[in-house]
């Protein structure tokens, strides 16, 4: 199999090539703009997989898939909140070569709107799936399992990284863009518009048994959950998510 990986030297890029180092028979593609930086990571990451540097802006994708043939495109570059007026063109080139597809968008608007390529994809027996990521995976896992014995009315969901875990570039981009900007999210049973990183919660984490973490601040923020899970769960009538803020986090910003 052959990956061609946008963003592929990048914070989440490279974190999942180091996931697929040992699995062999496998080529990765380490796609980026800046061919020297992709030379260098491919020199200092090594195992069974095949590491292949690429300088590739992604608005040059469509010409290169038919030469470099993978079987799979991941786009783990971003903003995604910032991909403009043809956000999907890497999806539409995908389509015309007959390449699946994933991404680790973050953003609401743009996860909502792949769907409609779902018909396309089916006719060109390839898959396309957006959002391939802690949000909006874990909580819609989460949820499944949950509906099984009971109905899904309120939802107010976040996550907690460690401070220390890094945070790329375009993550920082894609937050600070909709900082103060209204966010689509479903609130008693209509759509609803929330002003990003204003709203805040403060929630104790406590596991059964074990001393509870402490009171930890949460704030609103624009991800695929929103408006991906409720018409997955007719019975949701509001949503709500946000990652947990630390002082390191906001030192940096």
């Amino acid at each position: 199999m052959k990956i061609l990986l946008l963003g592929g030297y990048g914070v989440f890029g490279g974190r999942l090539t180091e996931l697929l180092l040992d699995i062999e028979d496998l080529e990765v593609v380490i796609c980026g703009r800046n061919q020297k930086k992709a030379e260098e990571f491919c020199k200092t990451h090594s195992g069974n997989a095949t590491l292949t540097p690429l300088g590739l802006d992604r608005a040059e994708i469509g010409a290169q898939l038919p030469i470099v043939q993978p079987d799979v495109v991941i786009d783990a570059s971003g903003p995604f909140q910032a991909y403009g007026s043809e956000k999907y063109a890497t999806i539409e080139a995908c389509l015309s070569a007959k390449v699946n597809y994933l991404d680790f968008a973050d953003a609401a608007d743009f996860v909502f709107g792949v769907s409609k390529f779902d018909e396309q994809a089916k006719a060109a027996g390839i898959f396309v799936i957006s959002g391939v990521s802690s949000f909006p995976v874990l909580t819609a896992s989460v949820l499944r399992e949950l509906s099984k014995s009971m109905e899904i009315h309120r939802v107010t969901g976040g996550i907690a990284p460690s401070p220390y875990a890094g945070v790329g570039l375009n993550v920082m981009r894609a937050v600070v863009g909709y900082a103060g900007s209204p966010i689509t999210l479903f609130r008693d049973g209509k759509r609803h518009q929330a002003i990003g990183l204003a709203e805040t919660l403060r929630y104790t984490i406590s596991v059964p048994g074990k001393l509870p973490l402490r009171n930890t601040h949460f704030s609103l923020v624009d991800v695929p959950d929103l408006q991906v899970l409720p018409p997955e769960h007719p019975t949701m009538q509001s949503i709500w998510m946000g990652p947990a803020q630390s002082q390191r986090f906001c030192i940096e910003c």
